[in-house]
């Protein structure tokens, strides 16, 4: 018997987000079929828009991504942003502290990806308080040019990232990145991994 695809949108905060949350789902081996996608540019939309994507959720399964940024854990964020009670179909996942920690927790491949050694990324990648400004350092070590120079801010720059930031870090998390390596180091990435493998939609009749 053939299962049947499981409808889902997803909101999240910019592209590369939206490229793990693709993988994340893709990864999840469940037979999910993406609708529509929402990049909101921040998480000001995203917290302005939950509670219509929690009335939404009603009749199609909704993903919707986050950074915890400063906050002070998770479900101060949910009870903040959502104060009805939220929808099974809702799926609210929050990464600690921004999503470039997911892509760090899998060590082995960023560090190949950089061509850096190991031992410099953190193994508990959740605790990294500024996980963009590691990323960047950690660039600045790579001994290949043309990462450097997509991902670190020109000198004389104010840009807080480099030229093609997220192009390449997209193209690692398309070709090198595994969720189930990834998840050993970081727990926010577990659970949201869980939380995508043990998904059943609800229908309302």
């Amino acid at each position: 018997m053939e299962i049947p695809d499981i409808p889902i949108n997803l909101v999240f905060e910019d592209a590369l987000s939206e490229a793990v949350i693709k993988q994340m789902l893709k990864q999840s081996q469940r037979p999910f079929s993406v609708g529509n996608c929402f990049n909101q540019r921040g998480y000001g939309k995203i917290k302005k828009n939950l509670p219509g994507l929690n009335h939404a959720a009603k009749g199609m399964p909704y993903l919707v991504l986050t950074d915890l940024d400063n906050a002070e854990c998770p479900l101060v964020i949910l009870s903040e942003w959502l104060t009805q009670p939220k929808h099974p179909n809702l799926l609210f996942r929050i990464a600690v502290k921004e999503v470039e920690v997911w892509l760090l927790a899998h060590r082995a491949a960023f560090a190949e990806f950089l061509g850096i050694s190991v031992d410099l990324i953190p193994v508990d990648a959740d605790r990294i308080p500024d996980p963009k400004q590691l990323l960047i350092n950690l660039a600045k070590k790579s001994k290949k040019r043309n990462l450097r120079d997509a991902i670190v801010p020109d000198r004389n720059s104010t840009a807080k990232i480099g030229k093609d930031y997220n192009g390449q870090l997209i193209q690692f998390v398309n070709q090198n990145w595994q969720a189930a390596s990834a998840q050993t180091n970081s727990p926010s990435l577990k659970r949201a991994m869980n939380a995508i493998v043990n998904f059943q939609p609800t229908w309302e009749t």
